[in-house]
């Protein structure tokens, strides 16, 4: 047998260093491929996209750095100023063929300028999108122009191609948004609306806050919030079952938070026992009454009773009472009767033809709606603000974000007040 010869101590050596080398060009290679941002030093931030159609019973959202927005009915376009700084606007192309041809000129403008955007939709989004279906076709927006009613709908061009994805119930989506990212042009810049501060623009929620504790509709409640300045109090007024009016949300609310077992609605015995959270005091229309006797600045504003003569005949003072009405009957009995009405949402969106005729004849100058509605009702609040006719939003509270203060340095102007549960220090009129 031939015998082999030993290797080389110098060649050893050689082959160890070029395994070493060769290694080191093998890692040096995967960092560059799994970090390739790093080394050319993009950063990235994540935009989270949740769109839900009418049969998910969600809301629609999106999240992008600290900033939460809950969205109304319609489609969202959301642009990027710059990676610190997005703005947004809903089109309610379900319920308005004018916004949705207001969405399809923004979108080719935006698109022209090479803007960079997201769209989701929420709830029903596409009734109104027939008439510009050619237009985002043109667009190459293939899939939003062959949207259905009910479906879920997400978009973004930040790959630099538009990318599109309908659901017929939910789409949540994350995708990276570079640190490079925006052109600077702003196409739907706030508008400021003056107003004169006022301390009768905010109406203290069902009594307002007492103690941190929303929705008590009681005598503490009104005792707190008179003391922090409110001078208009709502207080919700249902009936129990024996008859009398008195003060609370609803039934069901009222036994959670009592710890009431019995049966419901309760006698008027039977809920003046009770006390809220064990600490806080239930009124009827006699303890109502007097407290607003002893407050004679103080002004009640009314929920839930529909019956404007019945209640103000029970009230002390027909001319510190305003009366939140739900049909158009009983806006119109309030009126011949002399009643302060403030027709609520669902009857004004639902009179035809003239709407502020309709209020000026039946002398409403009050008008009560939620905050919710205030982007696809635009027109409507400018025509009610110009007619001199006082739009006080509720749901304050209601969306992330969307609190007292939000609605002081956002909306008041275009509305004319507030819901509030709490008190702020800005809702203090200036010396």
């Amino acid at each position: 047998m031939k015998k082999l010869s030993p290797t080389p101590i110098h060649f050893i050596r050689f082959t160890l260093v070029l395994q070493v080398v060769m290694l080191c060009a093998f890692f040096q290679g995967w960092a560059n491929v799994i970090e390739p941002s790093q080394k050319e030093g993009i950063s990235f931030a994540t935009l989270e996209l949740n769109s839900h159609s009418f049969n998910a019973k969600k809301r629609s959202s999106f999240n992008y750095l600290s900033q939460q927005e809950h969205l109304e009915r319609g489609l969202t376009i959301i642009h990027f100023i710059n990676a610190d700084q997005l703005e947004y606007k809903t089109f309610d192309t379900y319920g308005s063929k004018d916004e949705a041809q207001e969405f399809i000129t923004v979108l080719g403008t935006m698109i022209a300028d090479d803007a960079n955007m997201a769209i989701l939709a929420h709830d029903s989004a596409a009734a109104s999108l027939g008439d510009i279906t050619k237009a985002l076709q043109d667009l190459a927006f293939v899939q939003l122009s062959n949207l259905k009613g009910r479906q879920a709908y997400i978009m973004h061009n930040f790959n630099a191609t538009i990318t599109e994805e309908i659901h017929d119930t939910s789409i949540i989506k994350t995708v990276e948004i570079p640190s490079s990212i925006g052109n600077q042009k702003e196409y739907f810049p706030k508008i400021k609306y003056e107003f004169e501060p006022n301390i009768n623009r905010y109406i203290a929620h069902a009594g307002g806050e007492v103690n941190g504790v929303k929705s008590t509709n009681t005598k503490d409640a009104l005792d707190q919030n008179y003391k922090r300045g409110f001078r208009l109090f709502e207080l919700d007024i249902i009936t129990t079952s024996d008859g009398h009016l008195v003060a609370a949300h609803d039934w069901n609310m009222w036994a959670r938070f009592t710890d009431y077992t019995g049966s419901l609605p309760p006698t008027h015995e039977q809920f003046m026992k009770q006390k809220i959270y064990g600490d806080y005091t239930t009124m009827d229309m006699h303890g109502i009454n007097a407290w607003f006797k002893s407050h004679p600045d103080a002004i009640l504003v009314t929920d839930k009773v529909n019956d404007p003569i019945a209640f103000a005949d029970a009230f002390i003072d027909k001319d510190r009472l305003i009366m939140e009405l739900f049909s158009v009957m009983s806006v119109e009995k309030a009126s011949e009767h002399g009643i302060q009405a403030m027709i609520s949402q669902e009857p004004l969106l639902a009179i035809k033809g003239d709407k502020i005729n309709f209020l000026k004849v039946n002398n409403v100058k009050y008008v009560g709606l939620s905050r919710r509605m205030i982007a696809s009702q635009n027109k409507l609040l400018l025509k009610l603000k110009e007619a001199g006719i006082k739009v006080y939003v509720y749901n304050v509270n209601f969306d992330p974000g969307k609190d007292e203060q939000y609605v002081q340095d956002n909306e008041l102007g275009l509305v004319y007040g507030m819901y509030a549960d709490k008190w702020i220090t800005d809702m203090k009129i200036p010396k």
